[in-house]
Order: structure tokens, then sequence, then C-alpha cells
């Protein structure tokens, strides 16, 4: 099975890293992409440029067996939409199980996503569920574990408990302009390219 994690990774932090690793392991994926957005249509786009979250993402995973980077939303133009991008992979996987990751909060905004019963149609979702968080009611497709997502190339969801690590990127991009370290929040070999590069020191522009 393969894993999907999209996200602007501005930047990448412990709160994408465990999580994906901790679902990695329950499911037995064999692969997980990390997708960076180019322009993600429900938020500002990225403080960084491509390059610099590319080159955080190279070294946050560093080492990590199993894990890639994706660049195909970074290459495509227009808005980074999930169905686009799923529809790709499936033109290069054929009919391999795809398991889109994603947080609970996503998942409360999955119906307002573009043409999200074609996303679950493409992509089993497997919701990343922190401690205490509940089961949206009337939520369909539900499995319990890891088999029906093999049997079958998407559909299904499955809510994957996860240890919880209540850090964002919007915090971390905050503490640095603060001049506050964020050590401890993300790999040591990323805040060291913010660092040297001197990102996140401005707040970010408005986008008009």
């Amino acid at each position: 099975m393969l894993g999907i994690l999209g996200g602007t990774f501005d930047p990448i932090h412990f709160g994408h890293l465990r999580p994906a690793l901790e679902v990695q392991q329950a499911l037995g994926l064999e692969e997980v992409r990390l997708i960076p957005l180019r322009d993600p249509p429900h938020r500002n786009r990225p403080q960084t440029s491509d390059d610099q979250r590319l080159s955080m993402l190279q070294a946050a995973i560093k080492g990590l067996p199993g894990f890639r980077i994706d660049r195909q939303e970074l290459e495509r133009k227009g808005k980074s939409y999930t169905v686009e991008t799923l529809r790709a992979l499936r033109q290069e996987v054929g009919a391999k199980p795809i398991c889109l990751l994603m947080g609970g909060d996503a998942f409360q905004q999955f119906h307002s996503w573009h043409r999200p019963d074609e996303i679950l149609q493409l992509a089993h979702l497997v919701v990343m569920q922190r401690p205490g968080d509940s089961i949206p009611p009337g939520t369909d497709n539900i499995v319990e574990s890891a088999e029906p997502l093999a049997a079958a190339p998407g559909g299904c969801i499955l809510f994957q408990p996860v240890t919880q690590l209540d850090i964002s990127s919007t915090s971390i991009r905050a503490l640095i302009r603060n001049h506050r370290s964020p050590r401890y929040l993300l790999p040591d070999d990323v805040l060291t390219i913010i660092q040297t590069q001197q990102l996140y020191q401005q707040p970010p522009e408005v986008n008009s």
C-alpha cells in the first residue's frame, strides 16, 4: 500500500513526521510520499520558496526508510487539488491501494474539498486520530483495520490513533519571528536550514 501526505510543510515538523511514521508502521505501508503543495485552495501560499521547502523536506526524511518526496503538485500550474494528484498516482500505480493521510481537522472539512466523492473512489482516507478526537456522526465507509484497505484500491475510511503532538507550522514561524527558538519541535537539520537561510524572520506577505 502507498501512503500520501500533502501539506505546505512550511516548515515540516514533528507533528507531520511522527504521526506519518506511526501510520506507516501500523498499516505496513510500503511507501509514504510527502507531497508539498504549490498553491493550496484553502489557505495562503507558502511563505518560503518551493526550493526552500524541498530542502527542508529532504533534510527531515534523510535516512528514514520508506519516505520520499513527490514533486508533482509543485510542477503543476494552478491550485493544488488532491483529486488531480490522485488521478496521476492512479495512472502510475494501477490498482495498488492508496491511503490518503490526513488529520482530524482536515477530515472535518473534507466535504468542502474539490470532488470529495471522487477522492474517496481513488483512495482510502486514513484519519490520524489524536486522543480524545471523536468520529463525526454519520460517517460511512468506516473500517476497523488495515485488512480492508489492502483488499481494494480505495473507498474506505480508517481512523488510526496516533500520538498527540500539538505542533503547527504557524506557531513555529511565530516563534522564529519573535526571536524564540523552535528547537525540539522539528528536526535539527531543518532548523539549521532555517537559521542558515534566515527564514521566517518577517511576517508573511498578505495575498492579494
